[in-house]
């Protein structure tokens, strides 16, 4: 006969239940009904079964999240009936429970696919432990499988929203450059997200812990920006009351982000050029060089090549920038996704301002033939004004700045009022071979039309 050992008195159930669904196989009522006392005590929903083939009737008509198995069942053994258990619940995770002499099994078990094993007589208290631990380990394995399918179901790539094929051909550079130290030259029109791109390679790299700092370089002066990139020391220049740290120094193992680098000045790009080959800089008035550990990402809207043939960007700095390079595509190029960005625009609106809104169809089609020459930060702005201004949940396509509404306007008239060419009946019914002086029919033809033509355009 085999025995539970005695412990303290059973728990009453916790509160938030992991409502997990543990299945109890023992021919012994005893060791069933203990098992089931402290297995609900933590939470689970539990079922039982005196046999294997018990057991396997009821896997076929509920769900089973665990199951506590006794190696020692009457007919079938207890390998087999384990391997049943996993024919019929391969995400199951199985507990066996086996005799002292009998730990070799055990073993067996858990090489074909068992978690663990209990060794009877075993306490309430190291069963509550073992069933613990398994509900922590199956709650992880959900998180994560959640998690995956979050990531797939996803719109693109951290903060960045498309599902273009030139958005997906970006998210794979993005990817590789994350886990690289290199520098990483950004290239895009305005608008298109260079900063949103640059902040996703740093968080989704190995030093995402790690400080990010964006510079503007087109809207501060050079001598500013030198100091704020390099630092100074006290006494350096006037209103240098005390020392400063660069932020290529401050920014120590992690990134820093030079917005519109094409605007600094050719001596600066030297500067820059000696640190990032140095890793050290000198701070703006002191004779001492300062080690820095910190990666260079780096944006532009310009054209370096170009540049670099008319002489106002240095060739040396922008090899050592241009180690790897990607190109954010224009809202023109992938037009495909700006329902998708209208509509995370959108929700975010509406989060903020605890309205739902929605863009009719009408709204749509005005959105999807405008060019964009602002690229997603246009479409967020018109976005935002439009649900200023729209008096109700609809945003409708008089709700759009001026330049959609003509846009939309003049699709209209392109697809609904064209103009059709049409010959008299009086020149259709003329026969082709037919000459006035010189003039052959063909060229009859071309004049016939070239009037209705402006005929059209006056009118219209």
């Amino acid at each position: 006969m085999t025995t539970v050992v005695a412990s303290a008195p059973i728990l009453p159930q916790l509160e938030g239940a992991n409502l997990l669904n543990l299945m109890i196989v023992d021919d012994e009522r005893a060791i069933r009904e203990a098992c089931r006392e402290v297995a609900q005590s933590l939470g689970f929903n539990t079922c039982v079964a005196d046999s294997a083939e018990h057991s396997y009737r009821m896997l076929d008509a509920q769900g089973v999240d665990v199951v506590l198995l006794d190696l020692k069942l009457p007919g079938a053994g207890g390998l087999e009936a384990l391997h049943q258990i996993r024919e019929r619940r391969a995400d199951a995770v199985v507990i066996v429970v086996t005799g002292y002499g009998t730990v070799q099994s055990a073993v067996q078990a858990m090489k074909n696919g068992a978690y663990d094993y209990v060794t009877k007589p075993f306490s309430m208290d190291e069963l509550k432990l073992l069933l613990q631990r398994v509900s922590g380990h199956l709650k992880l394995k959900t998180e994560n499988r959640l998690l995956r399918e979050k990531i797939k179901s996803k719109q693109g790539f951290g903060s960045i929203v498309g599902r273009a094929p030139e958005m997906e051909k970006l998210y794979r550079i993005i990817a590789k450059a994350a886990h690289s130290n290199h520098p990483v030259l950004i290239l895009g029109e305005s608008g298109t997200g260079k900063e949103i791109v640059a902040r996703s390679i740093h968080y989704s790299g190995p030093f995402h812990d790690k400080p990010f700092i964006p510079v503007d370089c087109g809207s501060l002066v050079p001598t500013l920006i030198e100091s704020e990139l390099f630092g100074y020391v006290k006494g350096a220049f006037t209103g240098a009351v005390q020392s400063r740290e660069g932020l290529l120094a401050i920014a120590e193992g992690g990134t820093v982000f030079l917005d519109e680098v094409g605007e600094l000045s050719v001596d600066l790009q030297a500067k820059l050029l000696r640190s990032i080959q140095e890793k050290e800089i000198r701070p703006v008035g002191s004779t001492k060089r300062v080690p820095i550990n910190v990666r260079i990402l780096a944006a532009t809207n310009r054209d370096l090549e170009q540049a670099v043939a008319q002489g106002t960007f240095r060739r040396d700095l922008y090899f050592r920038l241009n180690v790897l390079s990607l190109r954010i595509p224009a809202l023109r190029e992938r037009r495909q996704d700006i329902p998708l960005l209208a509509a995370h625009f959108l929700e975010r609106l509406s989060r903020a301002s605890a309205q739902e809104r929605s863009l009719s169809d009408d709204a749509m089609k005005a959105l999807l033939a405008y060019d964009w020459p602002g690229n997603v930060r246009e479409l967020e702005n018109c976005l935002e004004r439009a649900c200023a201004f729209t008096s109700g949940p609809m945003i409708q396509a008089c709700d759009l700045p001026a330049p959609f509404t003509v846009c939309k306007a003049r699709c209209q008239r392109e697809e609904t009022a064209r103009p059709r060419l049409s010959l008299s009946p009086t020149w259709r019914s003329r026969p082709s071979s037919i000459r006035s002086g010189n003039l052959t029919a063909t060229n009859c033809w071309r004049q016939s039309c070239w009037g209705l033509v402006k005929q059209h355009s006056t009118a219209s």
